[in-house]
């Protein structure tokens, strides 16, 4: 795939944008300038891979607005060599800015054809540290087990158990929580074993987690 200096330029200018709007996290502005978001698009929507809004992939699913994963990485405080699980593949587009950071990357998508593509896409962009799982977001991955981070990438009624078990002490989860049409962004740091504190940081709008894995 071609990364242009017209795509480079409109990346620019993105990164511009949520500079403006308050995202000040230079690790990841420049995680984000540095993986082309066009590349996670079908070639006749090109032209949209640049405008700050998210943008239907398939299955249901969106990719994500730049401004919402800007904000969801930000809040992940994600140092290099982590573990970090994400919930919702999606394109992968996020999981590259994940591993762009530095973070050893573990990505669960419920839906065969989002995980058929992206576990193909991921490599061929070389992307090769991403390790991509078919199942159930719900349930984890218990056994890679604990994860200093962990990202929901949909929004889920209430904090799943399972994962916040699977969340070592000291580590972090955001999470967007709420079963109407918009959610709450939730940062829950893990204190001690059974024991952890929240902090929420305004609305935003995702698809709904579901539980079990779909062909």
């Amino acid at each position: 795939m071609m990364d242009s200096f017209r795509h480079q330029g409109l990346r620019k200018q993105l990164i511009e944008q949520l500079r403006l709007k308050g995202i000040s996290n230079t690790t990841v502005l420049q995680a984000m300038e540095s993986v082309p978001r066009h590349f996670f698009f079908d070639s006749s929507f090109l032209e949209f891979a640049y405008e700050d809004k998210p943008f239907p992939i398939g299955a249901g699913q969106t990719i994500s607005q730049p401004y919402t994963v800007a904000f969801q990485t930000s809040l992940l405080d994600i140092h290099k060599g982590e573990k970090v699980l994400e919930i919702g593949t999606g394109s992968g587009y996020q999981a590259c800015i994940l591993a762009k950071m530095g973070a050893k990357v573990f990505t669960i998508e419920r839906h065969k054809s989002l995980f058929d593509k992206t576990s193909k896409l991921l490599p061929a962009l070389g992307f090769h540290s991403i390790k991509t799982f078919y199942g159930d977001g719900y349930k984890g991955l218990p056994a890679f087990a604990p994860f200093d981070r962990i990202l929901i990438t949909a929004a889920a009624p209430e904090v799943p158990d399972g994962l916040l078990d699977q969340l070592k002490v000291g580590g972090h989860m955001v999470i967007p929580v709420g079963a109407s049409d918009l959610q709450t962004m939730t940062l829950i740091r893990k204190i001690a074993l059974k024991e952890h504190e929240t902090e929420t940081h305004g609305t935003f709008r995702f698809v709904p987690m579901l539980k079990d894995k779909v062909k």
